[in-house]
């Protein structure tokens, strides 16, 4: 004998009818409710065919809401987070640039615009030099 148990066991859900739990099937009564309303409001003004579609539109709403899952959250948690998220806290994103080879490259730019020339050029004259330039001071030169 096997007893079939969840990895998760905040997915488990106790079935009420046919496999669906007490939500799905408040849900998918209101979806017949509702197609039946549909049926009966405009089946003095409209065609069977033009009914049956109707009805299929409105219940579809109400039948997704029983069966809707995101991120652990039923549909109703999922309305009331995304009308917070874009309508009652509203945050104003702000998109800046960042040039990562201007930063870069932004002192041998301004070395080459001094003189007119190559920027990388004018940093290895600097750093010629700077090493010809270092004097050694001192008796350092008698203990080499």
């Amino acid at each position: 004998m096997e007893v079939k148990m969840n990895k998760e066991i905040r997915d488990y859900q106790e079935s009420m009818f046919m496999g669906l739990n007490f939500r799905q099937c408040v849900f998918s009564l209101l979806a017949i409710f509702a197609a039946i309303g549909i049926y009966f409001g405009l089946k003095e003004f409209v065609g069977d065919e033009i009914i049956g579609w109707f009805c299929v539109l409105g219940a579809v709403p109400f039948a997704a809401c029983g069966f809707f899952r995101y991120h652990g959250m039923n549909a109703e948690q999922f309305l009331w987070a995304y009308i917070k998220s874009e309508f009652l806290y509203p945050k104003m994103l702000l998109f800046r640039t960042e040039d990562i080879y201007y930063s870069c490259m932004k002192e041998t730019i301004r070395l080459g615009d001094k003189g007119m020339t190559d920027g990388a050029a004018l940093r290895k004259k600097q750093e010629v030099r700077k090493k010809k330039s270092v004097k050694k001071k001192g008796r350092g030169e008698v203990f080499d």
